[in-house]
């Protein structure tokens, strides 16, 4: 349309002005909303055969959202959560362009309106105190990299840091003297603190002895002294978990992710009678009722309750068999 912002122009002021100017998103929302439109180009460029920079913003209506969410599930064997996680970013760029478009209001309400997929949300999984031990005893502390992983896995699992704040950690986030904590930029740039126990300050004190391999590095360097990748930390974690259900065997029926040491902070503090607005806010979460997961698979707390009533009185029935041309029938 005549006068509008073409397509391309549109996305890449998403990007620049919305995401990273007003919103200041991390590098990891900007990457997963990056993924997500190299996707969503392919997909159109084999549907239409149009080049994306030849594309123009009517030809991104409702129903080729809808398939090219189809095609990742269907085509690229991703969960529902995944299809949920690109909506998400197609939402947020029709939202910005209904202001930069007005033209294509009622496109724009159409995509809008897609809903998310429901999925079965499962109960969080998290490690027990005897799996935390077998986990933080598996790094050969003899070694660098060692020590490096022990401190690492210990300040995870006692903080509940996220996967990108534990990987962007510096020496300056720490404060190791009198009310010892570590400060970190969170999710939706939020700045929170959270204390560290005295174990794990005195793990953390002698880590930062270790001769620095380059200038500047994170407090949680890769063997070349740079940060630690994504697929880094899942790799050393997968390391030490595999020696660690050696000795630990229900590690093995368990997949240990960094998130999973994020929940283990979260259940220990609840198990040891913390208030759930209180994890929220060591978590750094938006809202208490996401903190609502771990009332949800705290089983202990649950047992607790059950032992606090008084059950109802049942009576054991006798077992009388159906007549075998009803069982038939009930049976089909």
């Amino acid at each position: 349309m005549k006068g509008q912002p073409s397509f391309a122009a549109l996305l890449e002021g998403f990007f620049t002005q919305r995401l990273i100017q007003q919103r200041q998103a991390s590098e990891h929302t900007i990457a997963s909303y990056r993924d997500t439109f190299r996707l969503l180009l392919q997909f159109i460029h084999k549907r239409l055969r149009k080049a994306p920079s030849t594309l123009a913003l009517e030809d991104i209506d409702a129903p080729l959202v809808v398939a090219f969410l189809d095609e990742l599930e269907s085509g690229r064997g991703v969960t529902a959560r995944t299809r949920n996680l690109r909506l998400t970013a197609i939402r947020s760029f029709f939202s910005y362009v209904a202001f930069e478009a007005p033209a294509h209001a009622l496109q724009i309400q159409r995509v809008l309106a897609i809903p998310s997929k429901r999925f079965t949300r499962t109960l969080v999984c998290f490690l027990t105190r005897g799996e935390v031990d077998a986990l933080l005893a598996a790094p050969d502390q003899r070694t660098w990299s060692g020590r490096r992983d022990h401190a690492l896995f210990l300040l995870a699992v006692q903080t509940g840091l996220r996967l990108s704040e534990l990987t962007g950690l510096r020496q300056e986030d720490l404060h190791l003297g009198a009310g010892a904590h570590v400060r970190v930029i969170g999710k939706g740039r939020k700045e929170r603190c959270t204390p560290l126990s005295k174990n794990t300050r005195a793990v953390l004190t002698a880590w930062l002895r270790e001769p620095p391999r380059a200038p500047a590095q994170p407090l949680f360097p890769n063997a070349r002294g740079g940060r630690l990748s994504a697929h880094g930390m899942h790799y050393l974690l997968a390391k030490h978990v595999a020696a660690a259900a050696e000795v630990c065997p229900s590690l093995k029926q368990k997949h240990v992710s960094p998130h999973v040491l994020r929940h283990t902070a979260a259940m220990d503090l609840l198990q040891g009678g913390v208030e759930p607005a209180v994890i929220a806010l060591w978590l750094g979460h938006e809202s208490i009722e996401t903190t609502q997961i771990y009332l949800d698979a705290n089983l202990e707390s649950k047992q607790r309750a059950l032992e606090m009533t008084t059950p109802p009185d049942g009576k054991l029935g006798r077992y009388r068999p159906d007549d075998s041309l009803l069982a038939f029938l009930k049976s089909l």
